[in-house]
């Protein structure tokens, strides 16, 4: 598994694997699952503290209490801010969250926190003071934001001491906004309508990670395109390019997302662990500049 560079600060496998779903799953089993994705490589672990109401931190912390000295070897990364329906970032919330996924993960210290989608009642002041206790307290490393836009990460940042370094953003074959609209400049059509602030572009200036949740997603939890029949051509050139790497279609639509120069880590979901051996082929694969956008084109998008 390739290391890539997590915000210029700290090298990190690059492709990670995302715990939201193993909330329900036995000791056994996810003892299975972490042991599998890490003879895989990856050594980062995508959490949050809303994710089976909790109880998804707690199973992780069982399944890799029989290793103690497997923390120091391993990123762990959980999300705050969401809760009773709402957004806060309210600096009584983020640390009272922090201790309650401190205290699930039977851990010291997290190595990355994020804020987990923007709150328009964010005062950034008071998220200054709650990042710069949590880093001098030791209870937390490096923080980060999901689903921001550029202006929202920059009126954060003018008051944190401690910088940004990783925005989470759904990205796929099929949801690729981000990338339609820089292709897209100077059109009056749909695919050039910049909804992100051109994120993409900005992460990659400031040394921004993107993290790619739902890889393999249509639509927001529409679907997974792999074998739709919503996405025929896109699955015809999948398996051909498959059989080529000798990989599957998952490990494809995963190198497709590494091939692009800003860097970005994708987050995997899958509780199977044959999948995660096999997604992580990808780290393996180099899709040649005709392979990518042939595989953007065949998901329906069209390049002015």
């Amino acid at each position: 598994m390739k290391q890539l560079k997590i915000g210029g600060k700290f090298s990190a496998s690059e492709i990670s694997l995302g715990c939201m779903r193993i909330s329900g799953m036995g000791k056994k089993e996810a003892e299975n699952l972490i042991r599998t994705a890490l003879d895989s490589g990856i050594d980062f672990f995508d959490h949050a503290d809303i994710y089976g109401g909790g109880k998804s931190e707690e199973v992780f912390a069982e399944a890799i209490s029989g290793t103690p000295s497997l923390r120091e070897k391993i990123c762990i990364q959980s999300k705050c801010a969401i809760h009773d329906g709402i957004y806060d970032f309210s600096k009584e919330h983020i640390l009272k969250s922090v201790e309650g996924s401190l205290r699930r993960l039977k851990t010291d210290y997290l190595d990355v926190l994020l804020l987990h989608r923007p709150d328009t009642l964010m005062e950034p002041e008071e998220v200054a003071e709650a990042f710069t206790e949590l880093r001098k307290s030791g209870k937390v490393r490096y923080f980060g934001v999901s689903n921001q836009k550029p202006l929202q990460m920059e009126l954060l940042n003018h008051s944190l001491e401690d910088k940004l370094i990783i925005n989470q953003l759904q990205l796929s074959l099929c949801h690729t906004g981000m990338i339609d609209s820089g292709l897209n400049v100077n059109m009056q059509i749909n695919p050039a309508r910049d909804l992100d602030g051109s994120v993409l572009e900005y992460c990659r200036l400031n040394n921004i990670t993107i993290q790619a949740w739902s890889p393999f997603q249509y639509g927001f939890f529409e679907g997974v395109f792999i074998g739709s029949e919503k996405y025929p051509e896109l699955n015809k050139v999948l398996d051909r390019l498959a059989e080529q790497y000798n990989a599957t279609p998952s490990a494809i639509a995963i190198a497709w997302i590494l091939r692009h120069p800003a860097g970005i880590q994708p987050i995997i979901g899958t509780t199977n662990a044959k999948r995660v051996q096999e997604i992580c082929k990808a780290s393996e694969i180099n899709l040649s500049r005709m392979e990518w956008y042939e595989l953007y084109k065949a998901a329906g998008n069209q390049l002015p």
